[in-house]
């Protein structure tokens, strides 16, 4: 009981349900590509992250100076939640406007995307 309680009160919040439908459609993201999604500080999202991490739903992996998350499908209850998200919000019309954006992110090169992000993030500081 514990472990679906963790995994129900990792996806009790907007965001991460989003970056959990995100991972739905594709194999793995970079932590980049996230901020870039949600439109939020990298350290917000590295808080997101780290509650789906501790769920059990997301595992990461570094290379270099770029971290990626991808959905634990090794888990059997992990496999059945991917399944039963899929048709619950798969066609909802925010996670139909995530992908779009991640197909854009996902077609320029990360590190374009990260300087996107700073230069943005330079230019709203005071």
């Amino acid at each position: 009981m514990k472990n679906t309680l963790s995994l129900l009160k990792a996806l009790s919040d907007q965001n991460r349900l989003r970056v959990v439908a995100a991972l739905l459609s594709t194999h793995e993201i970079c932590a980049c590509q996230i901020k870039e999604l949600l439109k939020i500080t990298g350290a917000t999202v590295s808080r997101h992250l780290a509650l789906l991490i501790r769920a059990g739903l997301v595992d990461s992996r570094k290379e270099g100076r770029w971290v990626y998350y991808r959905l634990r499908k090794d888990r059997p209850d992990v496999k059945a939640l991917i399944s039963w998200l899929k048709q619950e919000i798969g066609n909802a019309d925010v996670v139909k406007a995530d992908r779009l954006m991640l197909d854009e992110t996902g077609s320029c090169e990360l590190i374009e995307t990260c300087r996107k992000q700073s230069r943005r993030d330079s230019d709203s500081r005071p």
